[in-house]
């Protein structure tokens, strides 16, 4: 797994509940802050370090509201590396920072949702590209989003942490 602070604060409970239920180890690297970029950056090492295993997760994409425009490259550049044998992963963004002014909650979504939209158009290029819909799943009960998620980014603790954790448990044995 390679991700953001999101995973950073949810990484250990995922790697307990994938190995519960499948018997996978999970490797991860996760950095707090860190846009897609640079993420792709260490996969790229690790591949050329270690080799990759036949399922990549991707937890990144929150950080990247920032410049959305170069998030799509990134995909693909990460289904690149990957090659076509492997299944990516990649789990999409919900943000919407509670703390900052509605102005800023709104520009956040927007950029989320145009995060989530690079994402679903690179799976058309890519079929070895799955999506964890984390995003839809908060929203198809709104009460979910104070539930799930503390001041509109991180997951809270363990409501939103198990439910996350959950999609992308799924979406890893599935892609067994």
């Amino acid at each position: 797994m390679f991700g953001d602070s999101i995973s950073v604060q949810d990484g250990r409970s995922l790697a307990t509940r994938l190995a519960g239920r499948t018997g996978d180890p999970l490797a991860v690297h996760n950095w707090s802050g860190r846009p897609t970029a640079p993420a792709v950056d260490v996969l790229a090492q690790w591949a050329r370090n270690y080799g990759l295993p036949r399922r990549i997760l991707m937890a990144t994409g929150t950080n990247d509201i920032f410049t959305p425009p170069v998030f799509a490259a990134q995909v693909d550049r990460t289904m690149a590396i990957v090659g076509r044998t492997r299944t990516v992963v990649w789990v999409n963004v919900q943000i919407a920072r509670t703390a900052q002014p509605v102005a800023v909650q709104v520009a956040d979504q927007r950029n989320g949702a145009w995060i989530n939209l690079q994402l679903c158009e690179a799976q058309r290029r890519h079929p070895n590209l799955r999506i964890v819909r984390w995003a839809e799943y908060l929203a198809a009960k709104p009460t979910r989003l104070t539930v799930y998620l503390r001041s509109g980014v991180h997951t809270t603790v363990p409501a939103g942490q198990n439910a996350r954790n959950e999609l992308i448990v799924q979406a890893l044995a599935a892609a067994r």
